[in-house]
């Protein structure tokens, strides 16, 4: 075995690290910003001031010829995906780091869900056992009835289901476009679905909400970049586990820099949600199946 084999799923792991500590700057930023810009504005400019980074996608998506289906595919994964990430804007600045980090776990679990609903996948009795452990999960994160549950609380829930239906509709994409056109289509979108939302609720941003705004955008394009480089070095079962470290990474940024206590039945409820992750994947990888279930960065902003 040559040298450069045995060291890919290592720079796999590395590459999908540092899409992970991306994505945490991109939920510092927002945290740091909170209510100051009403959710959807913000979201709003964070794709809109992004459309930028996609100059380097110019040629593939004016070269591609997409079908009436393929056009209406995108839109509906737009729609999702906006609605999604104005939910998350909004949970981000009223709730613990850890709590958005923990629920939003739940995405890829749910997306194992619909994939047998939608794409006509086989839901084994392991796999109803591990959907279920991650509900249990939620519940001890969220413990109704023994503390109050948040509007931010309740925009998770609603993000986690979004951002499953956006991935679930890239995967039926992936028959009728290629992956540049996929990442860039969706930015559009999502950009042109927010408009009207972000003009409902707009007030003239400072400059300095602008500039955080454009580099919260860079950081997650690098976090996608780093990803996809991720997948190319090393399968899911290696690089999955290190993104469940953004539980790890997004606690200790909320201690260390917006005073949130580390909530011990947030951390168990995440542990419980990524142990069902950790589960999925793996049986997928042992079937020796198409792989559905998403990484965690998969289902991010």
């Amino acid at each position: 075995m040559s040298p450069s084999t045995v060291n890919r799923p290592l720079a796999g792991a590395l590459w999908m690290l540092a899409s992970g500590l991306s994505f945490i700057g991109v939920n510092g930023i927002v945290k740091y910003l909170g209510t100051a810009l009403p959710a959807a504005e913000g979201a709003f400019l964070r794709y809109g001031l992004g459309l930028v980074f996609l100059v380097p996608m110019l040629r593939p998506l004016l070269a591609a010829r997409l079908s009436r289906r393929a056009h209406a595919v995108f839109a509906a994964r737009g729609f999702f995906h906006a609605l999604g990430v104005i939910l998350w804007f909004f949970a981000m600045a009223r709730i613990p780091i850890a709590e958005v980090q923990a629920i939003n776990y739940l995405s890829p679990v749910l997306v194992t869900v619909g994939a047998a609903i939608f794409l006509g996948e086989r839901l084994s009795f392991r796999r109803i056992g591990a959907v279920v452990v991650a509900l249990f999960g939620v519940l001890i994160i969220l413990r109704p009835g023994f503390r109050s549950v948040e509007p931010g609380h309740v925009a998770m829930l609603g993000v986690a289901v979004l951002f499953a239906g956006s991935y679930l509709s890239a995967k039926k994409l992936t028959e009728l476009a290629a992956s540049p056109v996929i990442v860039a289509m969706l930015s559009i979108w999502v950009t042109i679905w927010m408009a009207p939302f972000a003009l409902v609720v707009w007030r003239a941003p400072s400059w300095a909400e602008v500039g955080l705004l454009l580099v919260t955008a860079g950081f997650a394009t690098l976090g996608h970049l780093f990803m996809t480089n991720a997948f190319r070095l090393a399968p899911v079962t290696v690089t999955q586990p290190v993104t469940f470290l953004q539980l790890l990474w997004g606690t200790l940024m909320g201690y260390l820099f917006f005073g949130e206590a580390v909530d011990v039945w947030v951390i168990t409820g995440g542990l419980m949600i990524i142990a069902a992750i950790a589960f999925i994947t793996w049986r997928e990888a042992v079937l020796n199946r198409r792989g559905i279930t998403p990484p965690v960065s998969a289902t991010k902003v």
